[in-house]
């Protein structure tokens, strides 16, 4: 038996032994297939339509690399990153001194928060948005500052910037979701570069493309672009989303050499692990795994939009894997009998809590909470 062989068989013969022959591990990993199948549909017998997560898992290439490195799972991981900063600058087009990785997009927020906080630092965030850097930021001294989204649901830019002026132009940050999350909605980056162009360094952007994958519009691209003169641009980036990394969390921040140095004070060191390194390096060299991701959340969006269109409720534009659209009635009593159907759906995002946002699983998945909605219409629930 070679190498990974041993490794297959031997983990899988583990797991299931946790679990008894029976067990639902067991019945998962035992196979060979189920390793190299696509992501479970289901947790806990609900199907999750609520964490924004890729529903085919792990590329096929992606599941053989995690495999492969599990021999090396008794080293620490330091000296395995190489091979996928290679592959992650080539895809990029940045060099090693641009890019920083961390434990998922969220550790990368966490690390600017906690290197850029200071006694009353402006925060200016919108209202709503991804909440992880409000968590990380409620310990520290920043001076938060929510601007609600323009009535398009975009970040209202001008009033940021006001805020950012009427503060004095001080050391501040600002955070950019883009694509938003929950919305899904974007805001133009001409709008952002504008911003970006004018603002004196002290003003840092944390500009997060958790959904850049995703997105296909016009007024949309990447603040990339200004890695090399700007050292007040930090952009952060995921392999949770397109990529079908969520469980493995691997993240990291492009930006200027400078701000780079200065997020590595606050990198959680011996990361990421060897399983998210190797999977990460073989999802970037599998040609097509992008397309085709879009290629099943694009026919999951059309899905959604028929249903919704039918129904006669609004929704959100969305240039990510999830939508917002709007609920008749009280949205826990919504959540409670989709949970019912087995069907799990967004939580609260306030203040817009008539709206429920709801992330594309297979298509398969999303006929079967096209069922679900379009029944409770006919209960006059919806």
């Amino acid at each position: 038996m070679d190498r990974r062989g041993f490794v297959t068989t031997g983990m899988a013969a583990g797991l299931a032994g946790v679990s008894g022959a029976g067990g639902a591990l067991g019945t998962l990993l035992s196979p060979r297939e189920g390793l190299l199948g696509r992501g479970r549909s289901s947790v806990n017998d609900a199907i999750r339509l609520s964490s924004n997560e890729n529903p085919l898992g792990l590329s096929p290439a992606a599941r053989e690399a995690v495999i492969e490195s599990l021999v090396n799972a008794n080293r620490y991981p330091f000296s395995f990153s190489e091979p996928l900063y290679e592959a992650l600058t080539e895809h990029l087009g940045v060099e090693r001194e641009n890019v920083i990785l961390g434990a998922g997009s969220t550790e990368v927020l966490r690390m600017a928060v906690h290197a850029w906080s200071g006694p009353s630092v402006p925060l200016v965030v919108a209202e709503p948005t991804f909440e992880d850097v409000l968590d990380y930021q409620s310990p520290l001294s920043y001076d938060l500052v929510k601007v609600p989204l323009t009535e398009d649901h975009a970040h209202d830019l001008p009033r940021m910037r006001q805020t950012v002026h009427d503060m004095g132009n001080r050391p501040s940050v600002v955070y950019l979701c883009n694509p938003n999350n929950p919305t899904g909605t974007i805001t133009p980056c001409a709008e952002v570069d504008a911003w970006i162009q004018d603002a004196p360094e002290t003003v840092m952007f944390l500009v997060d493309e958790a959904y850049y994958e995703y997105a296909d519009h016009p007024d949309y691209w990447s603040a990339i672009r200004w890695i090399e003169d700007k050292p007040n641009v930090i952009v952060a980036r995921t392999f949770s989303k397109i990529y079908g990394m969520a469980g493995l969390r691997l993240g990291y921040a492009v930006a200027h050499p400078s701000s780079i140095g200065r997020l590595s004070d606050f990198v959680c060191q011996n990361n990421p692990n060897i399983p998210a390194n190797a999977a990460a390096t073989a999802s970037l060299k599998d040609a097509g795994l992008i397309e085709r991701s879009v290629a099943v959340n694009a026919e999951s969006k059309q899905v959604v939009h028929t249903t919704l269109d039918e129904l006669g409720l609004e929704y959100l534009p969305s240039e990510t894997n999830f939508i917002m659209h709007r609920v008749n009635g009280e949205l826990s009593t919504y959540r409670d009998r989709m949970a019912e159907r087995g069907l799990l759906v967004g939580r609260d995002f306030p203040p817009m809590l008539d709206w429920n946002r709801l992330s594309f699983g297979t298509p398969d998945e999303m006929d079967q909470w096209a069922s679900a909605i379009k029944d409770f219409r006919g209960k006059g629930w919806v």
